[in-house]
């Protein structure tokens, strides 16, 4: 099993409250039932206010390295990321477990 974990930080300026921002969250919320490829699919805001904390998180697992290219290539998936790349950067990491 490989797990999928993302974290998004707002840029400067840019509010969870915001349109494009609920929209963007919306879309990530919805993926976990439209591609096959996930055996499981968590998303929500950060509850911390620490200042080192990131603003929003994917937590995900897929099979396999064929099933994570599956997900990354679905035209649902790229569509969240094109409207994230709008208002946030973000880190990854995918590791076996």
């Amino acid at each position: 099993m490989i797990r999928h974990l993302v974290l998004f930080k707002l840029n400067e300026g840019v509010g969870r409250d915001e349109p494009r921002v609920e929209a963007g969250a919306k879309a990530f919320r919805e993926l976990g039932a439209l591609i096959p490829e996930l055996e499981s699919w968590e998303v929500g805001w950060n509850v911390s206010d620490r200042p080192i904390a990131y603003d929003f998180a994917i937590n995900s697992s897929v099979a396999d390295a064929d099933a994570l290219k599956a997900y990354l290539e679905h035209p649902a998936h790229q569509a969240g990321v094109a409207q994230w790349r709008e208002f946030a950067t973000w880190v990854l990491a995918d590791y076996e477990f």
